[in-house]
Parts: structure tokens; sequence; C-alpha cells
């Protein structure tokens, strides 16, 4: 199913995929006008990180994804919090890896354990530093903060300089909604409680039950019983004026999961009726090789496409 560019929806990297490529390959073949690289190197391994891509492999994707009209995004890798000043060289490789493919933002959490106004002043220098890039700064929420403290965030963020400020919002995360203690199993009341003066830019898509950080594919946790919930969450974007990336943060097996989240979301984006029969969408990824070419082949120099 084609995007009529209402939305962009795409999937991201995972540290479960053979290699960074693949779920881009993915994207690539599916047709998906958005994708997500996520550095998530685990301690046993796992995943990979930036140095991993080759300036030639950058150039090919950003090549590629242009070509494509897909919409890049770069979620800075989980420990470079703005909080730890020794830290900063690590968000400046997250900032080069984004200029690099030609993405349109960095996605970074929200650090709130030294209070709002420490996070604020720790992260106005990389502000800076992105608006003489053209890139776009998105502040996410976890499963530990509240939709209030976002509100508070924004607050001290208008004080700043305001050509700063319009390169800031917010990706909300709907299964860290899902499972913050004030609207566990109910991230509706999440994004109600977010005032509109929080400028949602970004989307993370994922499920759980509230119990856990699972991040089920759309339609595989509750709302595969009832897309209420999923129904309102569309509805509430809309009325905010979203044209962000939603981005599927997950790599399902089958991947083809991805592709009946992504059409069953723009049916009722759009609001068009229910499939009459299930969506099996082609996952084939090699369909896409050709697109690809050597700059796309793993960093160990092999194709692994």
């Amino acid at each position: 199913m084609r995007n009529p560019r209402s939305i962009c929806i795409g999937n991201q990297t995972a540290f479960a995929a053979d290699t960074p490529m693949q779920p881009f390959a993915h994207a690539l073949a599916s047709g998906f006008d958005a994708f997500e690289w996520f550095p998530d190197k685990k301690p046993w391994g796992a995943g990979w990180e930036e140095d991993d891509l080759s300036r030639e492999q950058r150039r090919g994707i950003c090549e590629t994804a242009e070509a494509r009209g897909m919409r890049l995004s770069v979620h800075a890798r989980w420990g470079a919090n703005p909080l730890d000043p020794g830290l900063r060289p690590l968000l400046l490789k997250d900032v080069e890896l984004a200029r690099d493919l030609g993405a349109a933002l960095l996605n970074i959490h929200l650090h709130p354990e030294n209070g709002l106004k420490a996070y604020v002043e720790s992260i106005t220098w990389l502000i800076g530093h992105l608006a003489g890039t053209g890139l776009r700064l998105a502040i996410e929420n976890t499963p530990l903060t509240a939709p209030e403290q976002f509100n508070e965030l924004f607050k001290r963020l208008r004080n700043l300089d305001v050509a700063w400020a319009h390169h800031v919002g917010m990706c909300l995360d709907l299964g860290h909604a899902n499972l913050w203690i004030g609207t566990r199993n109910n991230y509706l009341e999440y994004i109600d409680r977010l005032q509109p003066h929080v400028p949602v830019i970004h989307l993370h898509v994922h499920e759980n039950w509230g119990d856990t950080d699972s991040h089920l594919t759309l339609f595989t946790g509750p709302a595969g019983r009832a897309d209420a919930s999923v129904r309102g969450f569309v509805g509430r974007m809309k009325r905010r004026g979203f044209s962000g990336s939603l981005i599927l943060e997950q790599w399902p097996q089958p991947p083809s999961l991805l592709n009946q989240a992504r059409d069953a979301l723009l049916r009722i984006w759009n609001n068009e009726p229910p499939a009459p029969t299930p969506v099996h969408p082609t996952a084939g990824a090699t369909r896409d090789k050709s697109l690809l070419a050597a700059a796309l082949a793993d960093a160990t120099g092999n194709d692994t496409l």
C-alpha cells in the first residue's frame, strides 16, 4: 500500500537483525517512506555502531533514500546521556551519522533525573549545533517520564532563542506512554495530558501489555483484539497536525508483520474501510538488491542482503 504522503511510515534497524542493512533493505522492498538508524551495539556483540558504516555505505544509503523519497532519521545511542559532558563526543558521532545519511532528525531521550532546568542546560549546545545543520531534534519519552514533564520541558525551551526552538520537538513513544505508571495501559490519556504547546514531531510505535517494554508490532498486542485505541491515537495526531515520521520500532518474524501494520495504519489514517482479506505483502528484501549496490554491503565487505 502506497502512502499518499499524509504521513511517513517506516521501520528501524534492530540488534536482532543480521545486519543494519537487513531492515533497510526490507523497507526499500516494501515501499516504506521512512527509516530510522539506531546504533545499538550490545555488550554481547549483537547490533551495530556508527563506525560500522563506511563513508561509501553512508553515501549509498543517502542517495538511495533520496531517490526513493524516503525520510531518514537517526536515534542516538542509549548511552549518549547529554547530562554527562564526557559523552558529548558520542552525540557528535550520531550527528555526523545523521548528516552523512541526509537524515532529517536526530532523536534523544529525556533524562529528568537532575531536574528539567539541568536537562535544558545540557542540550542547549546540541540545539544550537543542530540549528546550523538543518537537523531537527526530537526528545523522546521513556517509561519513566510523565507527560507533565514534557509540558514543563517545552515551556522552558520556548524561552530559548526562537530560531533554536523551531528545531526541537517531542518524539512520542506509544509503548513507553503505555508503561508510564500514571497512564499504564492507557496511552491515550498520556497523549491527552500533553498540552497543545508540546510539538509532537516524531513517533515511535509499538505495543505492550502494560508489563514490560516488549516492543510488539502494532496489531499483534492489544490492538489485535480491538483497534479503538489506535484509532484514537491517529485522531489525536491528526488534530495536532502531525506530519513527521512514524517508526515501527521492531524487527519481527516474519518481517511482513511490519507491512501489515503499515497498511492497517494507513487505512485508519486515510479513513478507509478495513481490508476484506488478510494482507500478505511481499517481504522479499532481495527484490531491491540492485538498488543498494556495493555501497550498502555489510561493513565486513560481504554481501548480506
